[in-house]
């Protein structure tokens, strides 16, 4: 049974859906929401949102419904007037994620590409529930993370010096050299994405012979492909060998610390490899694989949504606001904006909300007051604001907040 309790008009506690993948964690998004993992579960993830999929639930005075079905009831008084005329919906999806082994390759399409896969796939009779599904909905997917601690990610293609200098360098994958000189990203990609598994197996074998021994006796930087090659090979039980291996020599390898961002739109080839950190994206479930998987990887989908050029990461430390206590993220995606929300008992927060947002605190207490009301905020809870709310936020002691809106619209 959740208990919830909610005495405000405008302000309402929501509770979130976990997601037991087998990549995550045992301990960190239990204890963030003060839940006793009785059963040794993997926590991958905490969803706040109102996707399909696992809709959080909220206690209205009618009883505890879904925020899907709360947020149809009166949409333009909840949602806001904009987002209800450009989106219809809540049009984001906020988490939590405990990376604790690697996430798949993978790729979202734009949106226009993702309504035609959505019918395609429709029209061909494939269930949204088949395995071979790449198109659970029609939406794109941009996202954000906010690293809550160390975190490594790939992120995108390689500077092509650099990606020479890796094919260069490893001699399993000299002979890679001459296709990328002359073919460039795409023809480098293809043509391993459309390897045999004997050939995948066959070509990679030696390079799993020399670096696996190595990262066993803690010799490779966490910095090199060979520490997160040799880290996925000791993750999986098969022995036939991930082409996602390749990607990791192609793709930069991120390190960002606690309270820097990464965002990550469309056709951008991507894998959390290690952390925890705050993600928002789209209210989208479409992803295309290309390695370290052992789901559905559609090669001809995966190119045809890839963006082949090269990627100068940039790391995102948000527009700070140091009068307002609050730390913007800001992204080019109009499905949502990211912010953090850092108090003592020094400091105060005052917002007027222009759209639905959802706020979470990852530790600490405040307190939210609207009008002559008051709500209390602790560790792990999160709260939903409707549209056109004034609201400000206090705190006795230090505490984190992250909060999940809708930017507006130019």
């Amino acid at each position: 049974m959740i208990a919830i309790e909610n005495r405000l008009d405008s302000i309402f506690q929501i509770v979130g859906k976990i997601q037991n993948y087998d990549w995550g964690g045992k301990k960190f998004i239990p204890y963030l929401i003060s839940e006793d993992n009785t059963t040794n579960s993997n926590y991958a993830e905490y969803w706040l949102g109102a996707h399909l999929k696992a809709p959080s639930l909220i206690k209205t005075k009618k009883g505890i419904i879904s925020l899907n079905q709360f947020l149809s009831q009166k949409p333009i008084e909840k949602l806001g007037l904009n987002v209800a005329n450009s989106f219809g919906k809540l049009p984001y999806l906020f988490k939590v994620l405990d990376v604790n082994k690697m996430l798949s390759i993978q790729v979202h399409p734009t949106k226009e590409a993702a309504e035609i896969g959505y019918n395609n796939e429709n029209k061909k009779g494939i269930l949204l529930t088949a395995k071979n599904r790449n198109y659970k909905d029609k939406n794109h997917k941009p996202e954000i993370m906010v690293a809550l601690s160390d975190f490594w990610l790939l992120h995108g293609f390689l500077e092509r010096k650099k990606l020479i200098k890796n094919l260069s360098e490893t001699k399993e994958l000299n002979f890679l050299l001459s296709t990328f000189i002359n073919g460039g990203y795409y023809e480098l990609y293809r043509t391993v994405m459309e390897y045999t598994q004997e050939e995948v197996n066959n070509i990679l074998k030696p390079l799993v012979e020399r670096i696996l021994p190595k990262f066993l006796n803690n010799e490779l930087d966490k910095s090199s492909p060979e520490y997160w090659s040799a880290k996925s090979l000791k993750s999986t039980g098969s022995t036939d060998i991930d082409r996602g291996i390749f990607s990791i020599y192609f793709f930069n390898i991120l390190n960002v610390s606690k309270g820097e961002a990464v965002f990550q739109d469309a056709g951008v080839p991507h894998a959390y490899l290690e952390g925890k950190n705050i993600e928002l994206m789209a209210n989208s479930d479409n992803v295309l694989r290309g390695g370290l998987t052992t789901k559905h990887i559609d090669v001809v989908e995966l190119l045809k949504n890839t963006k082949f050029e090269e990627t100068i990461p940039e790391i995102l430390n948000g527009n700070k606001n140091e009068l307002n206590s609050e730390v913007v993220y800001n992204t080019t995606a109009k499905d949502f904006e990211l912010s953090k929300i850092e108090l003592d008992n020094s400091k105060t927060h005052n917002s007027i909300s222009n759209s639905v947002e959802i706020l979470i605190a990852l530790n600490g207490f405040a307190t939210i007051h609207q009008n002559d009301k008051k709500y209390k905020l602790k560790k792990g809870q999160s709260i939903l604001i409707k549209a056109n709310t004034s609201y400000t936020i206090t705190s006795n002691k230090t505490v984190e907040i992250y909060k999940a809106s809708v930017p507006t619209q130019k």
